[in-house]
């Protein structure tokens, strides 16, 4: 970056307060704003709201804006932008910008707000599997009792066909003993193991998805802290070769233009490094982006799948639940019959047939 001869630039125009005019390596001259940094190839006007050139016109905004190291365009000049999942709602299109934490001052990244959904859908999955094993142990615990209390003796001695319908009560809690034994075992294997297998495999998705966004973001972190930096020792350099430029207009020496040709080839080199370090950011940033999108859709991909298989296997739930029913209503439909079959007056005649002792009554003694 080479400043203008001495004296060119101020006899033809004025330029803003602030404002310095130099030329680049290659010769064409471009403007540097000393107190914001801005930079341009076009003459800032003098007089505010002119345009400097016909048919040109700069925005007093900036083009773009920095949030927490990521660069957003300025929403009043920024261009109109097409969702890339239009009308779907995509984590893809809606979670860039960082939020501000409800808990206290700070921010949380867009991504993190998605991780930490994933997360609470991987407790709910876990805390679902604890109720699925709960209901486990409920059903083998009273499978357990039935059959403890099928082989229970009260009432044994009953006899005739009420005896029968009692023996077959006792006999049908041992068979549904059995049913309700069979039902945990396929709560276990249809429901409880599958939700227990994709949450670790879940589980295991998510900390490569959580560990790599993380790296990038440290990453664009970094390359932003190098841009600030660079940025910060460009000014340096300009504000001393201004010094040194305008040491030469008042007095013209050889070591004051030796110290000019130094201060040129490190502002210029500075350029350079800004340069360089913008390009680094920029690759970081679009990397970020690339893998942020990937990501996302990923991570909708992985909540889908929950969702769906949670889903399913509630409907297996469900779908057991209603064949126990069935089983259990098949057990004790024996019982029933036996019971609309109960006749206490058959029952009587059956029992006095097999015990009677005489049909003979006593009568009146008499004196």
């Amino acid at each position: 970056m080479v400043p203008p001869p001495p004296g060119e630039e101020s006899q033809t125009v004025i330029l803003p307060p602030g404002w310095q005019s130099y030329l680049s390596p290659q010769g064409r001259r471009y403007y540097v704003n000393t107190t914001t940094n801005e930079t341009t190839w076009e003459r800032p006007s003098s007089s505010p709201g002119i345009p400097a050139s016909p048919g040109s016109h700069r925005s007093s905004l900036p083009p773009t804006g920095n949030i927490n190291c990521v660069t957003f365009p300025h929403p009043d000049t920024m261009p109109e932008q097409q969702l890339l999942k239009p009308t779907e709602w995509s984590y893809c299109d809606y979670f860039w910008a960082d939020k501000k934490d409800p808990q206290g001052n700070g921010t949380v990244a867009g991504f993190e707000l998605l991780l930490q959904k994933q997360l609470k859908g991987k407790q709910m999955q876990k805390e679902m599997s604890e109720f699925i094993r709960e209901r486990i142990k409920i059903e083998e615990d009273y499978a357990k009792n039935l059959a403890k209390l099928s082989q229970n003796s009260l009432a044994s001695q009953e006899e005739g066909s009420l005896g029968e319908a009692w023996a077959q009560v006792k006999k049908s809690l041992a068979d549904e003993a059995e049913v309700h034994l069979k039902f945990s075992a396929k709560l276990h294997s249809e429901v409880e193991r599958p939700l227990m297998n994709f949450r670790e495999n879940f589980k295991k998705d998510m900390k490569k998805c959580d560990h790599h966004i993380a790296d990038l973001r440290k990453q664009l972190a970094s390359r932003y802290a190098s841009v600030e930096k660079a940025r910060k020792a460009l000014t340096e350099r300009q504000r001393d070769l201004e010094m040194k430029t305008q040491q030469l207009e008042i007095k013209l020496s050889n070591k004051t233009e030796e110290d000019i040709k130094k201060a040129r080839r490190k502002s210029t080199q500075a350029g350079d490094d800004l340069m360089r370090c913008v390009d680094l950011y920029n690759q970081a940033q679009s990397k970020w982006f690339e893998e942020m999108v990937t990501t996302t859709l990923e991570l909708e991909r992985l909540e889908v799948e929950r969702v769906e298989m949670i889903r399913q296997h509630l409907c297996q739930y469900t779908q057991l639940r209603h064949e126990t029913d069935m089983f259990n209503q098949s057990t004790v439909e024996p019982v029933d019959q036996l019971l609309r079959k109960v006749d206490p007056a058959k029952d009587r005649e059956l029992w006095v047939r097999e015990h009677k002792t005489g049909s003979i009554r006593p009568v009146d003694m008499e004196i």
